[in-house]
């Protein structure tokens, strides 16, 4: 699910834009993309991602699996733009295609983060992009 994030205030000095409200997550990670970078290409079974594009433009793909990670139904296609929030949640595959040099913010709720990093991210083996 794709959300563009709207100012909560506005002035001459700039914006404040609330990403999560009431919601802390366990872990945020910075990811860089050069143009025409490809990440993602995983699931996760119990952890859910957060996605917010802070600036650049990416191509999104996505699609439900199942635990073995075939894919279940179309894969969807979207691009993204700054303030874009996607969510993925558990069995959710996720791909990234950088159309422009972009930073993402990527949060967790679950064990995605430092040590964990790797422990529930799933590859896939036919892969979204």
């Amino acid at each position: 699910m794709k959300k563009i994030l709207k100012n909560n205030f506005k002035d001459k000095r700039g914006s404040i834009i609330d990403i999560f409200i009431n919601k802390p997550k366990d872990h945020c990670t910075l990811v860089t993309f050069n143009k025409n970078a490809i990440r993602g290409n995983h699931f996760h079974k119990k952890s859910t991602q957060y996605s917010f594009l802070i600036s650049g433009k990416l191509i999104f793909h996505s699609c439900r699996v199942n635990k073995n990670g075939k894919l279940i139904g179309k894969p969807k296609k979207q691009v993204l733009k700054a303030n874009s929030l996607v969510t993925h949640k558990p069995f959710h595959a996720h791909a990234f295609k950088a159309i422009s040099s972009s930073n993402l913010l990527a949060f967790a709720d679950g064990m995605r983060g430092g040590k964990n990093y790797e422990k529930d991210t799933f590859r896939l083996e036919k892969k979204l992009i």
